[in-house]
């Protein structure tokens, strides 16, 4: 088979802690939300785990008092915290306006520039190919996050920018329209998971129905997330996991 169809032989086996691992997310906490217990698994396993963020997150709000500039400052820190849960070694902000990203070939460039410095062997971000996906952000990112990978592997692309081309090993797309690679989500990695996603309290009414206002909402909250990481495993025939379109760069 030739290699440009080698994303075909993705499997549903678990993969190794890699050595270096990059995500690429639209808005603080998407990472979280899509490969949270695996990325903090293969954290405690050794793997140099760096989270982008390409959005400053100031519309996250449904407070229309909010004051944009303040809640990006707080999406800042909260990103920070729950790197630190995840064990994240570097979190880097590339502060665009939210709500306002395209998919571009400057957007393109500068992740391709962060896989170069990095050198990730695996790369997650959005799957921007997901049907009924209608947040813009999230497909672009997803977008600009496959061509960069493209970009990053070509030495006559990356020829001037002081870097050296890098091709990741595989490239995982989470909230996947087509998922056929699973993580396994024990409950000591999911429980991780949750309190990752904790941190992001200005998020809590937005996309944690409350989970982060009273215990009573934060058991319905985990009860759901639990739900769904069974739910996710079981459309691959497994137990509870992260699952993902593998394709391999």
């Amino acid at each position: 088979m030739s290699n440009i169809h080698a994303e075909l032989r993705a499997t549903r086996d678990r993969l190794p802690a890699p050595d270096r691992v990059l995500t690429v997310g639209a808005h603080p906490d998407d990472a979280e939300f899509g490969a949270g217990a695996t990325i903090a698994r293969w954290a405690s396993e050794g793997a140099e785990l760096v989270m982008c963020i390409v959005t400053d997150g100031s519309r996250g709000s449904w407070d229309p008092d909010e004051d944009p500039d303040a809640l990006a400052a707080r999406r800042i820190a909260e990103q920070e915290a729950a790197g630190a849960v995840l064990g994240a070694r570097h979190i880097v902000h590339l502060g665009l306006p939210d709500g306002e990203l395209e998919s571009s070939v400057e957007l393109r460039n500068e992740i391709a520039r962060q896989i170069c410095i990095f050198s990730p062997d695996i790369v997650l971000s959005h799957d921007p190919w997901q049907r009924y996906q209608l947040h813009p952000d999230h497909r672009a990112t997803g977008l600009a996050t496959a061509d960069a990978v493209v970009r990053a592997r070509e030495p006559l692309a990356m020829r001037g920018s002081g870097l050296d081309a890098h091709r990741p090993s595989t490239f995982l797309l989470w909230s996947a329209d087509e998922p056929d690679h699973a993580e396994p989500v024990d409950e000591a990695w999911f429980a991780r998971k949750v309190e990752a996603l904790l941190c992001h309290a200005s998020q809590s009414s937005t996309t944690m129905s409350g989970a982060a206002e009273g215990v009573d909402q934060r058991e319905a909250f985990t009860t759901r997330l639990w739900a769904w990481q069974f739910e996710q495993g079981s459309d691959l025939g497994v137990g509870p996991s992260e699952t993902f379109k593998r394709l391999t760069p």
